[in-house]
């Protein structure tokens, strides 16, 4: 059983930057999650998202299978991916596309695969469109995040992280009617994420869940709501590591509710060769790093090649 939640609603327009900061701080803290407001995004843009998402997902499963992930880019079909190891179940009911980092179209080293211009005219630029626009949303969010540490704003721009950060957008739909087979699984088994700070905006429907305490037995899982307009933000599991746990990257699913749900996650993550150490501020003598510093690609690959197999 869930109960609902309230989550800190956090206004990016805020002209009291220092109060916009406490109240990242706190929902790092407490939740790992937390809402955006008036953050840039114009919604005609996010709604051009999910249409060019719908209409991929509807495609038969040959057509869709042609883009099959390779390089960490393009189409994962249902069951391909297992969030949680310790699940009964073969992998996770919910389908996919990656779109990676995205440089000069002219070079030969974009390994993002797209569909085809004849059938999707419009795909590519409204990614990249959405890429960028939610890119400058993370990056002020991150120095939000700065600042709630005690940290110069530009904290994360100085050491490097924000220099070719790794980027993912990844398109999300979960199955309505789910066989009898999979009574039980979920859309998305219980994980955190692997990164810095994730943004996702959904279509309404419910079904994403979290659970604020990971060790507690039994787990106590609590409903994430819908708010128009808003992003959900939460944090991941880097980032947990360069505060030292001050800041918690929270477990969080998605449950099959019964009803077709589709959502979009864009994760930012530092350069892949960003060492990622305990922050001054995050620790004492008395409680000291509790991490070794590694390099935020290292990390990343290695929880993604656990999760596919």
């Amino acid at each position: 059983m869930a109960g609902g939640l309230d989550l800190p609603v956090v206004d990016l327009a805020s002209q009291d930057l220092r109060a916009a900061a406490a109240s990242v701080r706190q929902a790092c803290v407490e939740h790992g999650f937390f809402y955006v407001t008036n953050h840039g995004v114009d919604g005609a843009l996010i709604e051009a998202v999910f249409a060019e998402s719908k209409g991929f997902f509807d495609l038969p499963m040959e057509e869709k299978m042609k883009l099959q992930r390779r390089n960490h880019r393009g189409y994962t079909p249902p069951y391909a991916e297992k969030l949680d190891a310790s699940s009964e179940f073969v992998g996770d009911l919910k389908e996919s596309f990656y779109i990676g980092p995205i440089g000069d179209s002219d070079l030969q080293n974009d390994l993002n695969q797209w569909p085809s211009e004849e059938c999707f005219p419009s795909w590519k630029e409204t990614m990249k469109s959405y890429i960028a626009t939610v890119l400058d949303t993370g990056k002020r969010i991150l120095s939000l995040i700065a600042l709630g540490l005690d940290l110069d704003a530009e904290f994360f721009h100085k050491i490097g992280a924000l220099d070719c950060p790794s980027t993912f957008l990844r398109l999300l739909h979960y199955p309505g009617e789910v066989n009898e087979s999979d009574s039980g699984n979920y859309g998305a088994s219980a994980h955190s994420d692997y990164g810095a700070i994730t943004l996702l905006v959904t279509d309404g429907t419910p079904g994403l869940q979290i659970c604020r305490e990971k060790d507690r037995d039994p787990q106590l899982w609590e409903d994430v709501h819908h708010i128009d307009g808003a992003f959900i933000v939460n944090i991941g599991d880097l980032l947990e590591r360069w505060t030292n746990c001050v800041f918690r990257s929270t477990l969080h699913r998605v449950v099959a509710v019964g009803k077709e749900r589709y959502s979009v996650a864009f994760f930012l993550d530092p350069n892949y060769d960003t060492v990622v150490q305990c922050i001054e501020s995050c620790c004492s003598e008395a409680d000291p790093p509790r991490f070794p510093p590694i390099r935020s690609g290292e990390y990343i690959n290695g929880r993604i090649n656990s999760t596919y197999k």
